[in-house]
């Protein structure tokens, strides 16, 4: 019999035909076991998980993702132990058991160590305290010749020491000199600016942050003042002058939309209020009432 005489044998078919059906059998199974495995089609919204704490996100969501911290940052904004990044970012399309990787708001702040600040610029200190992860507490303006110089820095009401060493963010008072011409600080437009600057752009004119109010409910990010008290329109104001501000969330708010407006607004309620008096029994203004008024509406930031 020849090499090939098997061909001829209806044995060897059926074997064939049985074969082939049980490989395609075997190909369906793992296409659709694999389908399964990776839940093929059967995709999710990643939720946003910021501003919550590992607690939050574990009781709620732990059946759905595998959670893991990868880094801890300082801010003085954020909920010591919420959750401020996170990949897969908020709406993402993934499926469950998805790995997410956070970065939390550190529960213990790290340690710093107090610059010497002592005849700084007011605009030096401040840029030299923020590279060192503290925050100015009141800005306090005293007699001194120097101009907007720094002649005092103090933590819970004792003059500290440079080189002490303090939790980042800690609250620092600086003493400021008015200078000989005890010139006004000139208001800066705060309007449309975000919450996490308003402070510094208080501080970087001499002036101090007063009271916040938050007419929306909204994560920091997006909230931007709307109105300030003193307003814009005042023009200049004395050096460390507490400075309200209300904020509201840019995305209910169309702020570019209504900035004419609310400056428009601004400038009437500050007339309304502070009404124009004429008097009619002086005659001539002298050279050094003009050089005055000339001063107040220049601030200048360095001595």
């Amino acid at each position: 019999m020849g090499k090939l005489s098997f061909l001829k044998q209806k044995k060897f078919y059926i074997h064939l035909l049985i074969i082939i059906i049980l490989c395609f059998i075997i190909l369906w199974l793992t296409i659709k076991m694999l389908g399964v495995y990776t839940r093929h089609g059967k995709v999710y919204s990643m939720p946003d998980f910021r501003g919550m704490t590992t607690e939050e996100v574990e009781q709620a969501y732990s059946k759905d993702y595998h959670f893991i911290l990868i880094d801890s940052i300082y801010s003085k904004t954020e909920q010591p132990g919420s959750i401020v990044q996170q990949d897969p970012l908020p709406g993402s399309k993934v499926k469950r058991g998805r790995n997410v990787y956070y970065i939390i708001v550190a529960k213990t702040p790290e340690k710093t160590t107090m610059p010497n600040l002592n005849n700084l610029s007011l605009r030096q200190a401040l840029v030299l305290l923020e590279s060192s992860g503290l925050v100015v507490k009141e800005l306090v303006y005293i007699d001194h010749f120097a101009r907007n110089a720094i002649c005092e820095q103090r933590y819970n009401g004792q003059v500290i020491k440079p080189g002490t060493e303090l939790y980042k963010g800690s609250p620092i008072t600086l003493y400021v000199g008015f200078g000989t011409e005890r010139r006004n600080a000139k208001l800066p437009s705060l309007y449309g600016t975000s919450a996490e600057s308003v402070q510094r752009t208080l501080n970087m004119a001499g002036l101090n942050l007063g009271n916040e109010v938050y007419e929306d409910h909204d994560s920091i990010q997006y909230m931007k003042v709307s109105r300030m008290d003193p307003p814009y329109s005042k023009g200049s104001v004395r050096p460390g002058t507490f400075v309200n501000v209300w904020y509201k969330s840019s995305r209910n708010f169309n702020f570019e939309k209504e900035k004419d407006k609310a400056m428009r607004e601004d400038s009437t309620l500050y007339a309304a209020e502070n009404p124009v008096t004429i008097d009619t029994t002086a005659t001539t203004t002298s050279n050094d009432t003009i050089v005055n008024e000339e001063n107040e509406e220049n601030y200048e930031d360095d001595f």
